[in-house]
């Protein structure tokens, strides 16, 4: 059984997955003192971290049957990635969760930054005067907010600052011009651009050695005089001696700011200044991010206890930094669907693994073959193969493993078929994601179907005829078992195909005498 330990605080809501999961051990350290968290990772497979644990060389040596590491959130500044790598464990964030919370927290510091917010409401609250004259502030209509780095985040502030009448100047070198100017904005990959046209300027880049003090006095003297900065995305982005020279110049006429380059920063010198907004590093602290991060965190590690997938895995041969925004949900999508084909070819030896790709995601249909062949294999594998030496396993074990891509035929954009060969039989599984990451499976071998690639389900093919639907209902009423979800689909061919989400496991027993019904052709328990 996999040991899952979580390291740091997060709700309950995403603990409870783990302690309701029946195959794996879960530790509790989050109140343990740091010192004696070490000794306890001798045996554990994964670990769950925040920012308080430092995932460095003394933590990975004392782990030395970690598999996986799970940051709960989006900055990994705490995570050694290079010396995980070396020692061959997955490093995974959770980069959307808090999404909105930083966007809308990016909002109010732009708001506040137009109209002095915080220093007319403490004058007010806490001095008691009532001078308007002092806070004249500007409008957010006509003026030109530059946007760099153009992400989740950075394009939902655009989006959102837009719809106050700004003019919207994207900087970003790794996007497509189009995702910009499809939206009625302006793109450049010049910064210059950004620094000398822009009245409101925020940064929403990730801290690398590249964009680590990108902002500091050169290019702040090249900025509009009276300009606006906001920073709610990672201290040190811009240089924070440049920023408090500019603000007592005026050069800068306000600053908002949620992030430093050390925390907590209860003592620096930009507190002294007054033409500033700052907050305590809260662009997570709302109820729906925590939530969000403590579940997806959480699923996370338990997907990787069981090998299933490694969704956001920053440190994977196949990189999924390399990837395009648009094709990261197909890495856990077709991991999910090679896995769930595995569990329903589950009697006969594999032959091959082959992937289909229509659309745009066919572009990357090698990397998603790997990650299909090493969770589709697993099940006879084991911990034998990774992403490393998938290929020359299947090779020396005689499992083909191909890729074709097909012409966009199917009605979806993008499209992947996962197909398991054996020796005596075949299945296949198909998904899209609609929108920007929700998963779903839309055809299981040849039966249309729609449903989310998550939970505990019962999958069936019977005989199209009367009464079969009621008669499996009946069997899992008196199993004391509850349909969470129903999904049907038909060939036109005088079968069916059902997939049945349910809330608890079903056991070999109970699978008996579902496939002993008289139009049952198989039943198979699946979980992801």
């Amino acid at each position: 059984m996999k040991k899952i330990i979580v390291c740091d605080a997060i709700l309950d809501i995403g603990v409870d997955i783990l302690r309701n999961a029946n195959d794996v051990e879960l530790i509790e350290a989050a109140k343990i003192p740091k010192d004696k968290l070490l000794t306890m990772l001798a045996d554990v497979d994964i670990a769950i971290t925040r920012s308080s644990t430092d995932v460095d060389e003394k933590f990975l040596d004392a782990a030395k049957n970690l598999k996986a590491v799970v940051r709960a959130g989006v900055g990994v500044d705490n995570v050694d990635i290079a010396y995980a790598s070396k020692k061959g464990v997955i490093v995974m964030n959770v980069p959307t969760a808090n999404t909105i919370a930083a966007v809308e927290l990016t909002m109010t510091h732009l708001l506040t930054s137009a109209r002095s917010f915080v220093n007319s409401h403490n004058q007010l609250k806490q001095e008691r005067k009532w001078d308007r004259e002092k806070w004249y502030g500007v409008e957010l209509k006509g003026k030109t907010l530059g946007v760099i780095g153009f992400g989740h985040i950075g394009s939902r502030v655009a989006i959102r600052a837009k719809s106050f009448g700004m003019n919207i100047l994207v900087y970003d070198p790794y996007i497509p011009a189009s995702k910009a100017v499809d939206l009625d904005m302006q793109y450049t990959q010049n910064l210059d651009d950004v620094l000398t046209k822009s009245d409101f300027i925020t940064i929403h880049t990730p801290k690398t050695k590249e964009t680590n003090a990108m902002i500091g006095e050169k290019e702040i003297a090249k900025m509009k005089d009276g300009v606006r900065l906001i920073n709610c995305a990672r201290g040190g982005l811009y240089v924070e001696d440049a920023l408090y020279n500019a603000l007592q110049s005026n050069k800068i006429a306000w600053l908002g700011i949620d992030v430093f380059s050390k925390e907590p920063a209860t003592n620096h010198p930009l507190l002294e200044c007054e033409n500033i907004s700052v907050s305590a590093h809260l662009g997570a602290n709302t109820v729906e991010s925590q939530t969000n991060i403590a579940i997806q965190a959480c699923e996370q590690a338990l997907s990787a206890a069981r090998e299933i997938s490694y969704p956001n895995a920053l440190n994977l041969p196949v990189k999924t930094e390399d990837l395009p925004d648009f094709a990261l949900p197909y890495v856990e999508l077709v991991s999910k669907m090679a896995y769930l084909c595995s569990q329903v070819e589950n009697k006969d030896v594999i032959k091959a693994v082959s992937l289909e790709a229509e659309g745009a995601i066919s572009q990357h249909a090698h990397s998603m073959l790997n990650f299909a062949a090493v969770s589709a294999l697993r099940r006879i594998l084991g911990d034998s193969i990774n992403y490393i030496n998938v290929d020359f396993v299947a090779k020396d074990k005689d499992i083909d493993l191909e890729y074709k891509v097909l012409p966009t035929s199917s009605g979806y954009n993008n499209k992947l078929t996962v197909r398991i060969l054996t020796q005596n039989s075949s299945f296949s599984i198909s998904g899209t994601v609609f929108g920007e990451s929700e998963l779903r499976i839309i055809d299981l071998n040849g039966f249309r179907t729609d449903f989310k690639p998550k939970g505990k389900m019962i999958i069936t093919k019977n005989q199209d005829i009367p009464g079969f639907i009621a008669d499996i209902s009946g069997i899992l009423a008196k199993n004391h078992i509850n349909i969470a979800d129903f999904r049907l689909g038909r060939d036109g061919y005088g079968y069916a195909l059902a997939v049945i989400l349910i809330d608890e496991k079903a056991d070999d027993k109970l699978l008996e005498q579902i496939n002993d019904l008289e139009a049952c052709s198989f039943a198979k328990y699946a979980e992801l």
